[in-house]
């Protein structure tokens, strides 16, 4: 896990001046963050990250929204963090969601002062929370999701360099999320697929059957049990009994 630095301001190439630290701090994340394979951990990492790397940052979460319905806190540094997810989620606004649904960066300078949020706002302060920066990650047709920043003090994110390492890593993080997703869902794949093959091989030596009129008969249980194929599949090779 990388540790907080110190920026000591180098001027990037036709880029915002990052910390040298910083910039190595952040390459080792990406790398981090490549290396993991399933979703839930890829999540802690990028929000334990965001909180080591980024200035002025003392908490951090990630909210992910379902086809564009369900809404879930997904990972976060402090239970402080899911309980204003929760107030959002309640009161259908906040900079975590604007940020969701505009497709925008949205910072909060100070919510003692903030007009967008009325329900919010006022409930960030008497939580502690003063500013905030939201950026969204875009993750497949199916999910959205939002990395958020929250600091103690008002005026926390003002600075260019925070705004544009967050964006930086809102943009590692999205294309991490989605590969750890595509490997976890190619995984329950595979594991789908070796029960299913379980199954037809219970019912080709019980029924003396070929494999296409096994599997023809694990269709029908299918649908006359209104269950997924893969669950019909794994209670045959569990209990022996077809639904």
């Amino acid at each position: 896990m990388a540790e907080r630095v110190d920026p000591s301001d180098v001027p990037s190439a036709g880029g915002p001046r990052v910390s040298r630290d910083v910039a190595e701090a952040f390459s080792q994340v990406a790398r981090d963050l490549q290396a993991e394979a399933a979703v839930q951990p890829t999540l802690d990492e990028i929000v334990a990250s965001a909180v080591a790397i980024i200035p002025a940052v003392e908490m951090a979460g990630l909210l992910l929204v379902h086809n564009r319905r369900r809404i879930e806190s997904a990972a976060w540094t402090h239970e402080l963090v899911a309980q204003l997810d929760g107030v959002q989620n309640a009161t259908g606004q906040g900079p975590c969601l604007q940020s969701l649904w505009t497709q925008e960066t949205v910072l909060v300078e100070d919510h003692r002062i903030e007009d967008r949020y009325p329900n919010f706002s006022p409930r960030a302060v008497e939580l502690g929370v003063l500013s905030m920066l939201s950026f969204q990650l875009f993750v497949d047709d199916g999910v959205l999701g939002a990395l958020n920043l929250f600091a103690a003090r008002p005026g926390a994110f003002v600075d260019e360099e925070s705004r544009n390492l967050g964006m930086l890593f809102a943009a590692q993080a999205a294309v991490a999320l989605a590969g750890a997703e595509r490997g976890e869902g190619l995984t329950q794949a595979l594991v789908q697929r070796d029960v299913i093959g379980q199954a037809k091989g219970i019912l080709m030596e019980r029924h003396k059957i070929t494999p296409d009129a096994a599997f023809t008969l694990l269709v029908r249980a299918s649908q006359r049990a209104n269950r997924k194929l893969h669950a019909v599949a794994e209670h045959l090779a569990v209990t022996g009994e077809l639904p």
